[in-house]
């Protein structure tokens, strides 16, 4: 069910992305779910985001900080709602009414794909559960996001990343290790569940989408957050797996390599990320002790992790002799992994996050040019766009409401009396 939008053939416009055409009927909210369907619109998908009327996606709310309008006051949208929204159009349908659940069907009708993050179950009472959608659209790649999937004792939890981040062994190896200061479990600092269970969705619906040229049908996903995190959990997991150990928590270290971690300088950190014996040869000679790198202890990768704890206070006492910056520099002439720990706003100031062009400018219809965080998908001949902002709470009711279900301004009027649309 491929759109037929015509794309100029101007050759000094900016190529349709790689989706163009694909319509996707986004029912998510918070994050794993719109950090999908955002991936998708910046590649060129159509999206079309339903939301409830009055409140919208939880996000909104989730300030401060919030935008600023034209005027310099706070709107309803915080920063993190729009970090995760853009490329989307946004209706305002109140699903708990059937006439709402009758403009979401008419609107699954014309998608390629639907992508839901409700509880398990919890859009069969509003005759939007996959079975009732595939009824009217065979051809839907209909995803679905919950913390621990469609089946198994867990189904019916709510799931979020926090409380997944701890059932599924993250924090069990991040944190400082016990009997240090500030020893603990400790969480990612961002919802990085969330944002790997939107990837994974992501690759899923392309992947359906690409069967569904061969088999002209569309299918059901079943993602789970908990699913996602163990399956990242990639060496932890498979060191567990080969050993019967389960891995500790070892602060900012790494349990295969040494030395992998950050390290005091004379103003500050630096992380040092040596990955192999040559890279740690190089650093021996440039940091005035070239004989770590013959010693039996140290010479090899495995002997290193073996006896880390005698290497890294040796190392230590070494890198508090000089400054971050000198020591990124010795260290990049010698070709040894090495960089600061930089600040979000270190980060933005930096040359390489500059030249890559990572901070963008999108207009927004209410407070004018606003920052946003780039998309890192790089591709030559059908690059990512930034044609939308994100959306105000019901933006496009009405564009989407003539163009996509042909209804008439009277029978918008009276469905917005009606509260049904917003």
């Amino acid at each position: 069910m491929i759109s037929s939008d015509q794309t100029s053939s101007d050759p000094n416009q900016t190529p349709p992305g790689a989706l163009h055409g694909v319509r996707v009927l986004d029912l998510s909210r918070v994050l794993a779910g719109p950090w999908a369907t955002q991936t998708l619109g910046d590649l060129g998908a159509q999206i079309i985001k339903v939301e409830r009327p009055g409140n919208g996606d939880d996000s909104r709310a989730w300030g401060p900080p919030f935008l600023k309008d034209a005027a310099g006051k706070n709107t309803r949208d915080a920063a993190y709602y729009l970090c995760a929204n853009r490329n989307k159009q946004s209706i305002a349908i109140d699903i708990a009414q059937p006439e709402g659940q009758a403009l979401v069907r008419e609107l699954a009708a014309q998608c390629d794909v639907l992508i839901e993050n409700f509880k398990v179950g919890g859009l069969k009472h509003y005759g939007l559960d996959y079975e009732s959608v595939r009824a009217i659209n065979p051809r839907i790649i209909y995803c679905s996001i919950t913390g621990f999937g469609q089946n198994g004792p867990y189904a019916q939890r709510p799931g979020y990343d926090f409380l997944i981040q701890g059932m599924g062994g993250l924090m069990s190896v991040t944190g400082r290790a016990d009997g240090e200061p500030g020893a603990g479990p400790a969480k990612v600092g961002v919802a990085l569940t969330d944002i790997l269970t939107g990837l994974y969705a992501t690759i899923a619906i392309q992947a359906a989408l690409r069967a569904r040229e061969t088999t002209g049908e569309g299918q059901r996903i079943d993602l789970a957050l908990l699913d996602v995190l163990v399956a990242c959990m990639a060496n932890q997991g498979m060191n567990y797996l080969y050993s019967g150990q389960a891995p500790r928590r070892i602060g900012n270290g790494h349990p295969n390599i040494a030395p992998y971690q950050d390290f005091p300088t004379a103003d500050g950190y630096m992380i040092l990320a040596v990955g192999n014996d040559d890279q740690f040869a190089r650093f021996c000679a440039a940091a005035g002790h070239p004989q770590w790198a013959e010693d039996e202890r140290f010479k090899h990768s495995a002997a290193r992790v073996q006896n880390r704890s005698v290497l890294i206070p040796a190392l230590c006492e070494v890198t508090v002799t000089r400054t971050t910056r000198e020591w990124i520099a010795l260290l990049e002439q010698a070709n040894v992994p090495c960089g600061p720990i930089n600040t979000l706003a270190d980060v933005f100031d930096d040359p390489q996050v500059q030249a890559r062009g990572l901070r963008i400018e999108v207009e927004h219809p209410n407070s004018g040019p606003i920052p946003l965080v780039a998309s890192p998908i790089r591709l030559s001949a059908t690059p990512v766009r930034y044609d939308k902002a994100p959306p105000m709470l019901g933006q496009d009711t009405v564009a989407v409401a003539t163009q996509w279900l042909g209804l008439s301004p009277e029978r918008i009027k009276a469905l917005m009396e009606q509260k049904v649309l917003a």
